[in-house]
């Protein structure tokens, strides 16, 4: 059976609360971006979790390196500890979402260039109607 590793950080972006969702399955990280606007208490986390997640938009996946390996409790609350002082996301996560705004922008390119060019064809089509209107009434 596959491992998927789930992690969320929450923390504070000039104006706005965001809340990173970091995914790692079969050794690929994808990472999907919420903004929260106020600072959203535990409960209002966790019940995002439960209602949104699976209709997150997750970034393309991310080669990464997983570690398997067991820990001491108190070790990890010390980590928690640490990673609660660390402001941000990991290199590997930047990585995923910049390649999904990178999409993004793509999409939006494509999507604005095609609509110019359909403006531009209606536009050239009034004309050739307006011209052949004009030389019958000659």
């Amino acid at each position: 059976m596959d491992k998927v590793n789930g992690k969320l950080t929450v923390f504070f972006e000039e104006p706005f609360w965001v809340g990173i969702f970091e995914r790692i399955e079969d050794g690929k990280l994808s990472v999907a971006k919420v903004t929260f606007g106020a600072e959203p208490k535990d409960c209002e986390v966790q019940e995002y979790i439960q209602k949104w997640y699976f209709s997150l938009k997750f970034s393309p996946v991310v080669e990464t390196v997983v570690k398997d390996i067991k820990r001491n409790p108190k070790r990890m609350q010390r980590e928690v500890k640490k990673q609660m002082l660390e402001i941000g996301i990991g290199t590997k996560s930047q990585q995923a979402l910049k390649l999904q705004q990178e999409q993004n922008k793509q999409e939006r390119k494509e999507k604005s260039r095609k609509k110019k060019e359909a403006e531009e064809q209606r536009m050239f089509e009034l004309k050739q109607r307006q011209k052949r209107e004009k030389h019958k009434g000659h």
